[in-house]
């Protein structure tokens, strides 16, 4: 005899309504609040969006005015309508692109706009919240014309082998985009669907070096926690994707450009066939030992290739390559050699350490954007490939008002192990030659390939607003700096930015205002230099460029 058990499973559901990245100022005002001691989730908040049920019944302004319900059936069966963000930026002279989600590297106007409503029947949720990008796209000067003809050539090495364009095209853009969008099935702490978020892994907050919100959201299928699972050991938090990355269409400047009569730029490969598009798999794990309070250790493997080989195969059908984060960790496990050098991956660990007494969290990671051949060559070349982010944060307390330092330092160019491994720059690949990217923009660290970058900020806040100053020092691209000048040995063209900005946040009734007015002075902007003026070391092109961003996000109620 045969029996068939139904259960009914939602009195066991969650809501599953997540925090937009594109709501910056909103996450940044959790963390401190965690870290003021005034929120008590144990979250990692290194998987994000977040969701709001960690935190809404905790904080009286999520409970009360984040999403406005227009209908409430026993917990069930609910309706809310979303915030509407409107976020804005302005560049006077070229791109200065950070965490901007759907928004392109663009000088002058853009903005995204975006509002929508989340429903929930039992266990399915669909959080519908579309974009309207609108950017001016100005003209602006980028790589210099007059590098000579083999430091074009190196710079079309880099070019080469990652899809990122300096413009977008000549015209101003225009476009909806799906956005902040997702459709779940829920279950406790358990969450699977299909998505277009913008994501970020790991602890830092200025560069995510494995995934951040610095490109548009891509397309993707999601198993992942809504909160943390507790276990006799502590909590686990997980994230696993699965989804595909689209090319810009656009190019880099100069493509007639020749060096010793061979043309520089090579085609990628959704121009000479019909592989227009790339499989990605990624996933995080976060664990937060029950011994040691706030302590969150994680680790992070991606994996992305063609939709076909170049033979025309699908690479990633099969049971080798269906699940590629699964499996090869290393080199030497490699069952196709063909298939596997046609996979870029990378890998890191991380961990964030919150200490509520001191009201202060230090947190670092560590990655590698190739894989090792053994543990052996991991132990003895552990420099080779890796990109780091260290930071730490501490809240002070008055009666008043709380004062926030906080320092952030990226370190992405390839180290001294170039000389005998090149192992290439950040992002980059020699087969899946659009690199770590999405429509044209890194989905790591902002600063991009080569680059290093150190921040540090200081804020006074209280409950309704919050004023700040920040220092940003980025070097550009040292990998393309070295290869290009190595043979000239000139140590004076770094192209070096020095960036001081002002912040600005407040709320005012169902308006929270978040705005950045940053002044940037790029010294040798693009490595130019004059190379015959009579004073050897002098100053190359110094420039100065403003930016304004705000950020303002209205709660309906």
């Amino acid at each position: 005899m045969k029996y068939i058990y139904i259960f009914i499973i939602i009195p066991l559901v969650i809501n599953s309504q997540t925090i937009s990245l594109n709501e910056s100022h909103i996450e940044n005002y959790i963390r401190t609040m965690q870290l003021a001691g005034k929120l008590k989730t144990k979250t990692s908040l290194t998987i994000r969006p977040i969701s709001s049920t960690i935190i809404k019944d905790e904080d009286d302004f999520f409970k009360k005015n984040y999403s406005y319900s227009l209908l409430n059936f026993n917990d069930k069966i609910e309706l809310k309508l979303l915030p509407i963000d409107y976020n804005i930026e302005y560049n006077e002279k070229h791109p200065y692109n950070r965490n901007n989600g759907s928004m392109i590297p663009n000088s002058g106007y853009q903005h995204i706009l975006s509002a929508g409503f989340f429903i929930k029947l039992g266990p399915i949720s669909l959080q519908l919240k579309p974009e309207h990008l609108y950017a001016e796209n100005n003209d602006y000067d980028g790589f210099w014309e007059g590098h000579y003809e083999e430091i074009w050539a190196e710079r079309y090495s880099t070019w080469n082998n990652i899809d990122m364009p300096e413009r977008f095209g000549y015209n101003s853009h225009s476009k909806f985009l799906f956005g902040q969008s997702n459709i779940k099935l829920n279950f406790r702490s358990l969450s699977i669907g299909f998505s277009n978020e913008n994501i970020w892994w790991g602890p830092s907050q200025r560069n995510g070096i494995m995934m951040s919100n610095n490109a548009r959201g891509f397309r993707h299928i999601t198993f992942n926690t809504i909160k943390p699972i507790k276990t006799f050991a502590g909590n686990f938090e997980w994230q696993i994707i699965s989804g595909r990355l689209e090319p810009s269409g656009y190019t880099p400047p100069n493509i007639d450009k020749t060096y010793n009569g061979v043309k520089l730029y090579i085609p990628k490969e959704n121009e000479i066939r019909e592989v227009d598009w790339r499989y990605f798999q990624g996933m995080i794990l976060v664990y937060s030992p029950k011994w040691v309070n706030g302590l969150h250790l994680g680790a992070i493997r991606w994996a992305q290739m063609y939709s076909a080989l170049a033979d025309g195969r699908y690479s990633w059908l099969g049971k080798s390559n269906y699940f590629p984060i699964f499996t090869n960790l290393f080199r030497k496990n490699d069952l196709n050699s063909d298939i596997q050098e046609q996979i870029d991956q990378g890998a890191g660990v991380f961990f964030r350490w919150v200490w509520e007494k001191e009201k202060t969290e230090i947190y670092a990671e560590y990655n590698y954007d190739d894989s090792k051949l053994n543990l052996r060559d991991l132990l003895l070349d552990d420099d080779s490939a890796r990109g780091s982010t260290m930071g730490i944060k501490k809240i002070i307390e008055n009666s008043k008002n709380i004062y926030e330092i906080a320092w952030e330092w990226t370190k992405m160019e390839q180290s001294g192990s170039r000389l005998l491994r090149g192992g290439g720059s950040w992002y980059r690949h020699a087969f899946v030659r659009h690199g770590y990217t999405n429509k044209g923009e890194i989905l790591g660290a902002s600063i991009g390939p080569g680059s290093n970058s150190h921040y540090l900020s200081i804020k006074k806040l209280n409950d309704k607003s919050q004023i700040g100053l920040a220092l940003e020092i980025v070097e550009n691209d040292n990998d393309f700096y070295y290869a290009a000048f190595q043979d000239a040995r000139d140590f004076r063209r770094y192209w070096k930015d020095f960036n001081l900005h002002l912040t600005f946040t407040k709320r005012y009734k169902n308006f929270w205002l978040s705005s950045r007015l940053a002044y940037l002075r790029s010294l040798n902007y693009q490595w130019e230099l004059e190379d015959f003026a009579n004073d050897y070391y002098h100053p190359g092109r110094d420039i100065s460029n403003f930016h304004l961003s705000i950020n303002l996000s209205y709660f309906v109620k």
